[in-house]
């Protein structure tokens, strides 16, 4: 729902004789917006004040602005100044300057952080480039070979600050001085129009941060909106480019992406432009080639646990990251896990075969810190370890630390059509059942089910060998064997 959007709009635009002749930026005074401070953090007011007093120019920037103007609920409240971050880091006793790119000031207010940047400059295009054996010690402005930006602190001011952000509707400053908001890129009509158009050339913005491309991609998720022609035509053909983009930048990018809520549509856009094979390039290969199993359909088990991550997000409920990249890397474990079993491989090494192959894989393009890595691990074998649910075993799992993500994990698989024999639906009896209830429920299942569901064949017994003579009097042997 756009608060007050098209007024607003209007009032923005009236104040230009045409289209043709339009200046930036376009100033709305408070009396022609609904942005008030009680729609702000306290703690990033107490920022722009604190600024102000001390003589720096400070405003509200992007995201905060963008989705009260759309209606949306702001978590990040993201301030700018003329003052360095050192002067920032001087002003503030509660901050620390962090970044080495792009340098910034956290203000930190117990839990919730303000972050502060500086006004930038767009860098020259003629700057030297740099290579792997380039020190940039010293540097303020780097590009690699490639022509990404490696280091971007070159202070400028507030309209060339504006000119360098990725899109019109984050180019949008509320100043606290007088309550005004200022469109320095035509941000309002583009969010009245429902588009996302990138600032400046679409090719040498993406060149520059091929990450703007995926960051295309979550808006358009998010917010709805349709990615402007000239902003989406380059993205499958410089969509390679992610190559070039330390994995564990990409891991956090993976996480806003398809962990905020809008996860379905971002995968569908992701397939679309050609991005989603960058970031998980097994999972992309094994979609392609359309491989299935009766067991499991790839596409439909990712579309589910994508739409129970969701639902929790949109009831205030929390996800782990670990618990994603499980849904996501689940249907190449389970290629890779048939592989070597087919080469006689027993299931549990097969299995575990199979997630290091799989994680070796993908931390090359999007790198998985151990923490998480760990818990996906036991997710994965709790699928092997759950349908074993005779003698002590069952409760012994119960007992699992991991035992309740790897439950929901087993119900994504069946809500996708995996046929598990009502697996589900046991567990979640044993759960909530009384100690003698849930011994009744282990004494109901069929041993014979429960050798087929999980239990390996067991070698036969070899003979023990006699010290003694060998007995050759055929009616004891047939007394022992009677026996």
């Amino acid at each position: 729902m756009l608060t007050g959007l098209k007024s607003l709009v209007h009032k923005a635009t009236s104040l230009l004789s045409s289209p043709k002749t339009q200046s930036y930026p376009i100033v709305i005074p408070r009396d022609q917006h609904s942005l008030s401070r009680q729609d702000l953090s306290p703690n990033a007011v107490k920022v722009l004040y604190r600024l102000n007093k001390a003589g720096y120019d400070a405003y509200l920037v992007g995201g905060c602005i963008r989705d009260h103007i759309i209606g949306a609920k702001t978590k990040d409240f993201d301030v700018v100044t003329n003052a360095t971050p050192e002067e920032v880091h001087a002003t503030f006793s509660n901050s620390r300057l962090i970044g080495r790119r792009f340098k910034l000031v956290h203000v930190t207010f117990g839990r919730e952080i303000i972050e502060v940047s500086t006004f930038r400059a767009n860098t020259a295009q003629d700057d030297k480039e740099s290579t792997p054996q380039t020190s940039l010690k010293g540097k303020d402005s780097a590009r690699s070979t490639h022509g990404i930006v490696l280091r971007d602190n070159v202070y400028g001011s507030i309209e060339e600050d504006a000119e360098r952000r990725d899109f019109t509707f984050n180019a949008l400053y509320y100043n606290v001085q007088d309550f005004s908001i200022h469109d320095f890129c035509g941000g309002l009509k583009d969010i009245e129009d429902k588009k996302i158009r990138i600032i400046g050339d679409p090719r040498q913005r993406y060149q520059e941060d091929p990450v703007r491309m995926l960051r295309a991609i979550r808006f358009a998720g998010k917010l709805g909106f349709e990615i402007e022609a000239s902003t989406a035509a380059p993205i499958k053909e410089m969509a390679h480019l992610l190559d070039h983009i330390p994995p564990a930048r990409l891991f956090e990018e993976v996480l806003k992406l398809l962990g905020s809520g809008n996860g379905i549509e971002t995968f569908a856009l992701l397939r679309q432009y050609g991005l989603f094979r960058y970031l998980f390039p097994d999972t992309d290969a094994l979609l392609q080639s359309g491989w299935k199993r009766n067991d499991i359909d790839p596409e439909a088990f990712i579309l589910q646990g994508l739409k129970n991550t969701d639902n929790r997000i949109q009831n205030d409920k929390t996800t782990a990251p670990y618990f994603l990249y499980a849904i996501l890397l689940w249907p190449s474990v389970t290629l890779r896990h048939e592989e070597f079993e087919a080469q006689g491989m027993p299931t549990t090494p097969a299995l575990h075969q199979a997630a290091n192959m799989v994680l070796d894989n993908q931390v090359a393009s999007t790198a998985i810190p151990r923490r998480f890595s760990t818990p996906m691990r036991e997710i994965w074998d709790m699928q092997f370890r759950l349908p074993k649910r005779y003698g002590k075993r069952a409760f012994l799992l119960l007992e699992h630390p991991r035992f309740r993500a790897g439950f929901d994990f087993l119900l994504i698989r069946e809500m996708s059509g995996t046929q598990l024999n009502g697996l589900g639906d046991w567990w979640e009896a044993f759960q909530h059942a009384t100690e003698s209830k849930q011994r009744d429920l282990i004494k109901n299942i069929d041993a014979r089910t429960n050798d087929k569901e999980g239990s390996k064949k067991r070698r036969p017994r070899r003979r023990r060998k006699s010290n003694g003579p060998a007995n050759t009097n055929t009616n004891t042997t047939s007394e022992a064997a009677s026996e």
